[in-house]
């Protein structure tokens, strides 16, 4: 085996475990919110693509395959509900948690329940700004093994 043979391995091992994670799409106006998701999800082994802002986050729908889209409720050039709404409807075969943390100035006012609204336009799973990461983690976990592929559940079904 030559020296050259040893080096190039790793490469190829690294690239393709890369290209083995599930990828996840995170669509936030806050970039804070956008870093933070992305080193959790990252540090357990899912490749993030970010995306500040609903325009952002279409183009790369558009270009990329995702296996699940975390999506702001509301942002800046979406009004309410719209971001929900187009994305599920741009890939309504990615499942997609809504996230909000929408704050009301009146408190006496009853609050409209949009996580219960965001389920009824496409969301899988919705949560409510700030969520812990194991809240985030378990609603991952749940939506990827809920739409796991055809070839997977066949799989899993042999063998039970």
């Amino acid at each position: 085996m030559s020296h050259g043979s040893m080096i190039e391995l790793p490469k190829r091992e690294a690239q393709t475990g890369r290209e083995d994670l599930r990828h996840i799409l995170v669509v936030d106006d806050d970039p804070m919110v956008c870093m933070a998701i992305e080193i959790y999800l990252q540090r357990n082994n899912f490749r993030v693509t970010i995306a500040e802002g609903g325009e952002a986050g279409l183009r790369a729908l558009a270009y990329e395959q995702f296996d699940l889209m975390i999506i702001d409720i509301f942002m800046p050039h979406m009004r309410g509900f719209e971001s929900i709404r187009t994305f599920h409807e741009r890939a309504p075969a990615i499942p997609l948690i809504a996230m909000s943390g929408y704050a009301f100035a009146n408190l006496n006012s009853p609050e409209p329940d949009f996580l219960r609204m965001a389920l009824e336009l496409g969301a899988e799973r919705c949560l409510r700004k700030p969520f812990t990461p194991h809240a985030l983690l378990a609603a991952i976990n749940d939506c990827l093994a809920e739409h796991r592929p055809d070839a997977e559940i066949a799989s899993v079904t042999q063998l039970g």
